[in-house]
């Protein structure tokens, strides 16, 4: 028990001190990429600390399996170089043995990110979410960087020169508007103002002091024309500018604000209402063959009126059936779409487990390579496990991709990389006791002349 302890405690600095470098990386990182949208946009620093804050709880989850690869690297390292593994396994300590404490605490801290990941990580996501929604709410021009031509109004492209903090202004506005299937137009305006409509469904630009510039998309050298103005107003759809009103309100939540067992119970009302829609339409068929059977074909037993009757039955029961031909035509379509929106949840269910379970798989990978290289050194880790990192996420992101295009399951696109790396850390582990060398070993046997 106490090497055990001395192998835990040999790893707890390293973790703690990689945990939160990992942390700042990535804080680093993320300030980096949206410091231009974050600062000069009349934000409160306060806001800017939510939303630093939420975006932790994503950075939380990565770090943590990164800190424990870079601590077991430097940890059995430093004990390597020492000679300490080599006096512990000399004490009858096999390598599986001298693992098995950080096994036990890789497995506490899995348990604890999953936990994390399904209580904590989904609401951080809605919050940030909701937080986006009202800034931008608030502050249309938050995702306006002056300078910059801004697309992410569809059919509309527009550059504006300057922005305002404490304000909606604009100023030196160009907009190309694409939206008009014959004309082309091209607006251009000293000033203006961006604001939502009350509902927020539609984006109103106010313009002044402008001109509008049209032109026919089928004969633009035949048709040209130039209107000057002292206020225009454009209004455009909202949706696709950050917020959308359609989008079930702004509250509602995606697959990554979900818990693993919320996302189970959509998939099971997704699969239960495609089984009774199937089960629906069978019982209509087997309706159909029994009236169907029920009419009498003799004509020659019945009266002309009767043989009217049974045409008009017959040609009722087969608009029916042309009508369930047809919903089963559209099943197939909407198979295919339930089937990708269940593919979808599944492979965020299988997310919340698998980066978690990284922990354990980067200790059976780490241990062994720390073991080999005998370096304790921070770099020489760090170096190691960025490498092992990087290719752990393109694992899951290709894998992510090839799920989204069926081209393979959710499960193995999720732990693929877990399997492939846990079964490459334990052959390492236990190499020494398969005696892999001695198997390919090749004696020679001298032979002392007579």
């Amino acid at each position: 028990m106490l090497i055990y302890r001395y192998i835990l405690k040999a790893h707890f600095a390293p973790f703690i001190i990689s945990f939160f470098i990992v942390i700042f990386v990535f804080t680093f990182q993320f300030i980096y990429k949206y410091i231009d949208n974050l600062v000069g946009k009349g934000l409160s620093w306060w806001i800017i600390t939510q939303l630093i804050t939420l975006n932790l709880a994503w950075m939380v989850t990565l770090a943590g399996p990164m800190a424990v690869l870079i601590a077991t690297l430097m940890a059995f390292g430093s004990l390597s170089s020492t000679n300490e593994t080599t006096v512990m396994r000399a004490s009858g300590l096999s390598p599986v043995k001298l693992i098995l404490p950080v096994l036990a605490a890789a497995g506490i801290l899995c348990y604890g990110l999953i936990l994390f990941n399904n209580k904590v990580l989904p609401e951080a996501n809605h919050r940030t979410r909701v937080l986006m929604t009202d800034i931008q709410r608030t502050r249309p021009t938050f995702v306006i960087e002056a300078g910059r031509f801004t697309d992410d109004i569809s059919g509309y492209n527009m550059l504006v020169r300057k922005t305002f903090e404490n304000s909606n202004k604009l100023e030196g506005v160009f907009i190309i508007d694409n939206s008009n299937a014959v004309y082309s137009n091209t607006l251009t305006a000293d000033s203006g103002q961006i604001n939502f409509s009350q509902d927020y469904s539609k984006i109103i630009l106010d313009l002044y002091n402008g001109e509008i510039h049209q032109i026919d998309k089928k004969k633009p050298s035949g048709s040209y024309r130039k209107i000057e103005f002292e206020k225009h107003i454009v209004s455009i759809d909202a949706a696709g500018f950050g917020f959308s009103s359609s989008d079930e309100g702004a509250f509602s939540r995606g697959d990554r604000e979900l818990s693993a067992d919320s996302m189970r119970s959509i998939v099971d009302n997704i699969s239960k209402g495609f089984v009774t829609d199937r089960d629906n339409a069978i019982l209509q068929l087997q309706s159909l063959a029994k009236e169907l059977s029920a009419v009498n074909y003799d004509t020659a037993k019945i009266d002309s009126a009767q043989s009217s009757v049974n045409r008009m039955k017959i040609m009722s029961i087969l608009n029916r059936y042309k009508g369930l031909k047809q919903k089963y035509s559209m099943q197939s379509s909407v198979l295919a779409s339930n089937s990708k929106q269940i593919d979808m949840y599944l492979v965020e269910i299988y997310k919340k487990y698998s980066i978690p379970f990284a922990c354990v798989i980067f200790v059976l990978i780490g241990a062994p390579l720390g073991m080999i290289t005998r370096k304790g050194g921070f770099g020489v880790a760090a170096g190691m496990s960025l490498g092992f990192f990087l290719l752990y996420w393109a694992c899951l992101i290709g894998g992510e991709k090839l799920a989204d295009r069926e081209l393979l399951s959710p499960f193995l696109s999720m732990w693929a990389a877990n399997i492939v790396l846990g079964s490459a850390g334990l052959f390492l582990v236990f190499r020494d006791s398969l005696n892999i060398k001695r198997l390919f070993k090749i004696k020679t046997i001298k032979v002392k002349p007579v």
